[in-house]
């Protein structure tokens, strides 16, 4: 693997996860993001109160996302080799985070109504 090629990562998340499993997450991360920017375009503005609460559950995004990733590999905290190992549990972390931020806020201005202005 002398290049890294979209194509080789492809191959590689669909050997870890499976192929149905990747695809399907693929597909929600689209949905959620088109989720997301309708309700941004909708509301115009973003809601504080939202944001906090989607705030408080990046904690929660990022152990979730550690933890599906070393199921899914097999693989526990013990098995942390090196410093480029910590660096990539620091990005499933913070993806994690982000992740769950984005979902919780767009739940949220999907099922609340925004107040009239």
């Amino acid at each position: 693997m002398e290049q890294l090629t979209f194509e080789t990562m492809f191959a590689v998340f669909e050997e870890i996860f499976g192929r149905g499993l990747f695809w399907a997450m693929v597909v929600a991360a689209v949905v959620v993001t088109l989720a997301y920017l309708y309700v941004l375009i909708r509301d115009r503005e973003l809601s504080m109160r939202k944001f906090l609460w989607a705030q408080l559950s990046m904690p929660f995004g990022a152990v979730l996302a550690v933890v599906f990733v070393q199921a899914m590999t097999h693989s526990g905290l013990r098995d942390i080799g090196g410093p480029v190992d910590v660096i990539v549990l620091l990005g499933i972390a913070a993806m994690g985070a982000v992740g769950s931020a984005i979902l919780v806020y767009t739940a949220q201005s999907l099922v609340r109504k925004a107040p009239e202005q």
